[in-house]
């Protein structure tokens, strides 16, 4: 079982790796062709935070582990809010004064009540997959109206300062687009192997792994950032990267895997997963969408989401050596 352990570490520090390089290059390419820096922050660097859960999740199920590509999907929300929200609000409480997160909180919630709804029959069917990616199209195409409609933007501002302070030549922006891919779709090739090779061993289902290590170590990205952020006092970046990510995972994500390969939704998925993620999701605009005033995810309620991690992961270990 060494050889799967090393692979997924080394896959994992690859697709974090390969992730970032990806991102920066395909950002200063598309800056050097004349993209507005408001669509480079949505578009570009939103979809590549999120390009480790898309390509495992991808590569699992062109591979016929759908399990991981569901657990990935699932399993990195569940994350994304308690345990990266969780640690950042203990860092810093997160205030929540941005229009378009407060307009971002209840989209998220309808969403994950969109996918519980598709999913309740026990199957992923490529129509159920049509109708995630088209629901996705246009919450990118409204946000992106939205966001090109205001005259000032902080994203914006934020990618064009990144530019003039850290320029990057065409040519080289090509290669770390070119490599970043390249490692990328290895990386996650390498990890999924890994992982699908440790729940053989260990007599562990493909889901639980996909819920847990492969969940956790695609999320690396958002909760480096998230963390960062929380840190620099950042807020509407720290919670901007997790909504964001979630509604990527839940619509795109899941998605892309269901036009791959249509699959059986384990049981567990819905008797588990999916309320763990939506009471979490609920939970989440509760706290944090201030009905009577700017929103606030105080340390107390960090604290809670981080210990709900922690039970939720801890519940999944135990029956795992149960089963085994």
């Amino acid at each position: 079982m060494l050889l799967p352990l090393i692979s997924i570490v080394v896959g994992l520090g690859l697709l974090v790796w390969s992730a970032d390089r990806f991102v920066g290059g395909s950002a200063a390419v598309a800056r050097h062709f004349g993209m507005p820096p408001l669509l480079i922050g949505m578009v570009i660097v939103g979809f590549g935070t999120s390009a480790p859960e898309m390509s495992v999740s991808a590569l699992s199920a062109l591979e016929g582990n759908p399990a991981i590509a569901l657990g990935n999907a699932y399993g990195s929300n569940i994350a994304n809010i308690a345990l990266i929200l969780g640690l950042a609000a203990l860092i810093s409480p997160i205030a929540v004064h941005s229009a378009v997160l407060r307009k971002e909180l209840p989209i998220l919630t309808l969403v994950t009540f969109l996918t519980g709804y598709l999913l309740w029959d026990g199957r992923l069917s490529r129509i159920d997959a049509w109708v995630l990616l088209l629901v996705f199209a246009g919450f990118m195409g409204w946000t992106i109206w939205q966001g090109l409609r205001r005259r000032e933007d902080n994203l914006a501002s934020e990618v064009e300062q990144a530019f003039k302070t850290e320029p990057i030549p065409l040519g080289r922006a090509f290669f770390w687009l070119f490599v970043g891919l390249v490692v990328l779709i290895a990386s996650s090739r390498l990890l999924v192997w890994g992982a699908v090779s440790l729940s053989r061993g260990f007599g562990v289902s493909d889901l639980v792994v996909g819920l847990t290590i492969v969940a956790v170590g695609t999320s690396l990205p958002e909760l480096a950032s998230s963390l960062i952020a929380a840190r620099k006092g950042e807020h509407d970046i720290a919670l901007g990267n997790v909504l964001g990510s979630n509604l990527f995972n839940t619509l795109a994500v899941v998605g892309i895997a269901g036009m791959i390969h249509p699959m059986a939704v384990p049981g567990d998925v819905l008797s588990r997963d999916l309320p763990v993620m939506s009471i979490l999701t609920l939970s989440l605009f509760v706290i944090g969408y201030g009905f009577r005033g700017p929103g606030r995810i105080n340390r107390l309620e960090g604290g809670l989401l981080l210990a709900a991690f922690l039970i939720y992961t801890g519940c999944l270990v135990v029956k795992a050596g149960a089963g085994s």
